[in-house]
């Protein structure tokens, strides 16, 4: 045997081997490749896809300075904008602010990233966002804002070959929101969220809304514990500063503040408070300490409902529906405590000695002292005293001056002739009547007007 037969038969083996170990390698390579298609067929992916997507980056990015807005110097860039809300809420009407978690899209063109390929679009993460140029979009009456970071930043990026470029972006903004409470707790308002571009004017950067452009979730699940949203509308308007005219955008979200919480809280206290204070009119007028503590007690109650119903609200300067209510109510129970007043010192006087005529002595020629019955040193009634109460009497058949009538002389005479007839002993009966009837239509007035008007 020659001894060049084992060297070929080595070299055989290993061409054998060779190409097999090449073989399998294909086959592998072919199973990664497997994908499927949207009917769920399977097919074999491109051999070039990611090979052909890095190459498209890395041209684009080759000669591009991000520092420059596409168009420059030839035309403005135009930037389609949309909005997905989230969520909204809470809302503090005490800060003047609101929540509101939204996706932010921000649509533009730059042809220095157009590009000729099998694939029409990019579809990039956050690593690229920090190599192209993009909107420096501002919200002018955010006072924070967040973005969000788990588990990856919150940031989507698209590139068509038309040079189209897609951005968006989750936030969450606590925006500022002056409300109008005016018509508190029934007031209605539209909170702004606006935005524009930070350094780039009206001459180099437009915004534009897109089509369908504003979308919102299920309401159901959002913090809007004391509102109902009503819908949102956009806006579109130009802010002049000196810097130049910049393009504003403006998306205002409608919201109605529901009662219930404060119909428990206030008004339904304050009611029943002054309905309270008109037991006082059927209690005897001689009960003096249960009529006095039962108007205290209601007025403190007033004094502590006003207080915890100005603690929802910020320290505006002028009335709002609810202060008017708690004031007027207030008002009515105070009044009723009053009425009391005003009936015991009418009682007290009432009962008031009369004017007495003073009897003049007669004198005998035969007596040598007058009688010591006419007037004794101590006696409580001087001539003074006996002045001040014929003061105010009002003599049988005499034009009474007052309005009121606190004496019974005061029935007859001119008093009746022409004039309206009130007995102040009769004060509890009047206002038996007079507090609920005008209580009810104070109250018909101020639902009617604030609910309807």
């Amino acid at each position: 045997m020659s001894p060049r037969v084992p060297a070929r038969v080595l070299l055989l083996a290993l061409l054998l081997t060779r190409s097999l170990a090449l073989q399998d390698r294909d086959q592998k390579q072919n199973r990664d490749r497997v994908q499927e298609d949207g009917t769920g067929t399977q097919v074999l992916a491109p051999r070039s896809r990611d090979s052909d997507a890095t190459e498209i980056l890395n041209n684009l990015l080759r000669e591009y300075d991000k520092k420059l807005r596409p168009g420059i110097g030839v035309r403005p860039t135009v930037v389609d904008v949309g909005m997905f809300v989230n969520s909204i809420g809470p809302v503090s009407s005490i800060d003047m602010e609101y929540q509101i978690d939204i996706i932010f899209a921000q649509t533009w063109t730059d042809s220095r990233l157009r590009y000729n390929g099998s694939r029409k679009r990019l579809t990039l993460n956050s690593h690229m966002v920090a190599l192209i140029w993009l909107p420096d979009t501002i919200f002018r009456n955010a006072k924070n804002a967040d973005s969000h970071w788990i588990t990856m930043p919150n940031q989507l990026l698209r590139i068509w070959n038309d040079g189209k470029v897609l951005y968006t972006l989750r936030l969450t903004i606590n925006a500022e929101c002056q409300l109008q409470l005016h018509n508190f707790p029934m007031d209605e308002h539209s909170c702004p969220l606006i935005f524009s571009s930070y350094g780039y004017p009206r001459e180099e950067l437009l915004y534009r809304w897109r089509r369908n452009s504003l979308e919102a979730a299920d309401p159901k699940s959002w913090r809007l514990y004391q509102f109902d949203f009503m819908g949102l509308r956009n806006a579109t308007g130009a802010i002049r500063t000196s810097a130049g005219d910049y393009a504003l955008m403006t998306v205002y979200f409608d919201l109605s503040r529901r009662m219930g919480f404060f119909t428990i809280q206030t008004y339904i206290p304050c009611i029943l408070t002054v309905v309270l204070s008109w037991v006082s009119f059927w209690i005897k007028k001689d009960a003096t300490p249960a009529r006095t503590a039962l108007g205290i007690t209601t007025v403190l109650t007033m004094t502590t409902l006003s207080s915890v119903a100005r603690t929802s609200l910020p320290r505006v300067s002028y009335v709002t529906a609810m202060d008017l209510f708690v004031t007027v109510c207030f008002l009515f129970v105070f009044a009723a405590l009053m009425e009391y007043a005003a009936l015991n010192y009418c009682s007290s006087s009432a009962r008031r000695p009369g004017c007495l005529r003073p009897q003049r002595p007669n004198y005998s020629v035969l007596d040598v002292s007058p009688p010591q019955t006419v007037l004794s040193l101590s006696s409580s009634l001087y001539w003074q005293d006996f002045e001040d109460a014929c003061v105010s009497e009002c003599l049988e058949g005499k034009d009474c001056r007052s309005f009121f009538c606190c004496f019974e002389e005061c029935r007859a005479g001119g008093w009746r002739r022409g004039r309206l007839h009130l007995d102040l002993q009769d004060l509890d009966s009047y206002s038996r009547v007079f507090f609920p009837t005008s209580f009810l239509l104070f109250n018909i007035v101020y639902w009617v007007g604030y609910l309807y008007l």
